[in-house]
């Protein structure tokens, strides 16, 4: 059975640091030449027209100070994804006023973050969210690029996948059906973060009207075969599975793993294993902690006890993970204050 062994865990930026006052969403990927490069929002607070898509860059051994790399004032950013594909960086992100209403932009990089052309509407005229939502863009092994994506209006919440069979030129829209709700969960340990208003909304009465299912993280199996976990309103988090490279999924089923109604995120090893890192709390809008990582060797029928990465009180959400010749890299929100960096090996016992 294989065990995960925490090997280092990092502040991405300093503790006292005046950057900036909140930061979240973070999204990582490892360069070729052996950096890293992780990129989350940051501002006043979630929502603020001061909000910009930061990075930061750990460079042999060390994380130099972040920079704010796209930015337009007075509108909100929001939920950048990187995505690294033959040298160039493809970074994916949100501006609007709220969830309701944003959309998606991109731009690319050619020398590993350190510029970047101008940003574009990833679809033009769409005026849906298209593309990845939060997590990252696998390439299939058709060679096609997948996108993880959602949709948040006022009462329901809905998953899609957006496929580009051209590298990111252009995109279809794949939904994922589910049934909603009349009857919405509450529940009376209720997340700080909407107490403090850390979220854009925080309104408990407009936020337990949503109900379904956002955010998906995916991987594939086999050829064609294709999974997701999402992020839902119903104290579990929910899949779904496409028999055909992404264009049709079942409609989306509860699991038994606990979800908060807050990000996850799963990556599948080079053997078919999955490692999964979530909070293992069950509810509606309930505590972000502790956050933790658990495994799955049966493409996800089970899963083994979490290990817990942070199990104080306080807010450990959003997180991020890949895997880079089977050695994890994983990013999290640290009380909306940092971002924390684990490097995590998987060893058999």
């Amino acid at each position: 059975m294989p065990k995960i062994k925490q090997i280092k865990k990092e502040i991405v930026m300093k503790q006292k640091q005046d950057y900036f006052n909140n930061c979240h969403a973070s999204t990582i990927t490892k360069l070729p030449n052996g950096e890293l490069l992780v990129a989350y929002f940051a501002g006043t607070r979630e929502g603020t027209g001061d909000t910009a898509i930061w990075l930061s860059r750990k460079v042999n051994g060390k994380w130099l100070e972040p920079e704010r790399k796209i930015y337009r004032e007075g509108i909100p950013h929001w939920n950048p994804v990187l995505h690294l594909n033959e040298n160039k960086i493809h970074l994916y992100y949100k501006v609007g006023d709220t969830v309701h209403t944003w959309k998606t932009m991109y731009t690319v990089s050619e020398d590993f973050g350190h510029s970047w052309t101008e940003s574009q509407e990833l679809v033009q005229g769409d005026i849906l969210p298209r593309g990845p939502v939060k997590n990252k863009v696998i390439v299939l092994s058709n060679g096609w690029w997948i996108a993880p994506g959602s949709i948040e209006d006022d009462r329901e919440w809905d998953a899609f996948v957006d496929i580009s069979k051209d590298k990111g030129h252009s995109w279809l829209k794949k939904d994922v059906p589910i049934d909603h709700k009349m009857e919405k969960e509450h529940t009376d340990r209720i997340w700080e973060g909407l107490k403090e208003e850390a979220l854009w909304e925080c309104d408990l009465e407009k936020v337990f009207q949503w109900d379904g299912v956002i955010q998906p993280t995916l991987w594939e199996s086999e050829p064609g075969r294709v999974h997701m976990l999402l992020r839902s309103t119903r104290g579990k988090i929910y899949r779904s599975d496409s028999k055909d490279y992404g264009a049709t999924w079942c409609p989306a089923y509860p699991t038994q793993l606990p979800n908060n109604n807050s990000g996850i995120d799963v990556v599948k090893f080079n053997n078919g294993d999955l490692a999964l890192v979530y909070n293992p709390v069950s509810g509606n809008w309930t505590e972000r902690s502790p956050i933790s990582i658990s495994l799955s060797l049966d493409n996800g029928a089970s899963w083994t006890e979490p290990h817990h990465l942070e199990l104080e009180k306080g807010e450990f959400s959003y997180p991020a993970i890949i895997s880079v010749d089977d050695e994890l890299h994983v990013t999290y929100t640290w009380n909306r204050k940092n971002i924390i960096y684990h490097y995590i090996k998987i060893s058999e016992i």
